[in-house]
């Protein structure tokens, strides 16, 4: 699938956090929402992102942003990263990859010339109306935050 453009109705999602209890984006309805897709939970780049929304959580909760970060990790390993590194949000375990490929961000990939399927690490803006308010595809993992509140 495409990835959503900014203004396109966010597509509709449901999956199981790092408890095991069920989230959709209804359940954001009428909040802004941060969702974020990455590869995988505990690796450096991933750490380095979700430490500086934690970080950040404050701020963002200020300006009225919601966090959920997306991949295809297991709830067990969702619950490990966030016990390691204190995360201060929900994790969604897409371990079918249904919401990572509703998002367009199930890609080839490419490394040290082998090419694979993966997450495309990106960030979607979603607003109080459900509707795309921003796209950031070029994250830096260690500034995400200054990308969201730009």
């Amino acid at each position: 699938m495409a990835i959503p453009q900014i203004g396109d109705k966010a597509p509709a999602f449901s999956g199981r956090n790092q408890k095991g209890d069920t989230i959709s984006l209804a359940d954001y309805a009428g909040k802004k929402l941060v969702l974020y897709f990455y590869p995988k939970d505990d690796t450096p780049g991933c750490t380095a992102q979700a430490c500086n929304l934690t970080d950040n959580h404050k701020a963002l909760k200020e300006q009225g942003y919601e966090i959920l970060g997306v991949s295809p990790d297991t709830e067990k390993k969702h619950q490990k990263f966030i016990d390691k590194y204190n995360l201060t949000f929900d994790l969604l375990a897409d371990t079918e990859k249904e919401t990572i490929q509703a998002y367009g961000v199930w890609v080839e990939k490419s490394m040290y010339g082998r090419q694979y399927m993966g997450v495309a690490r990106t960030t979607f803006i979603i607003d109080e109306n459900g509707l795309i308010a921003d796209v950031i595809e070029k994250v830096k993992t260690k500034e995400h935050t200054a990308q969201i509140l730009g």
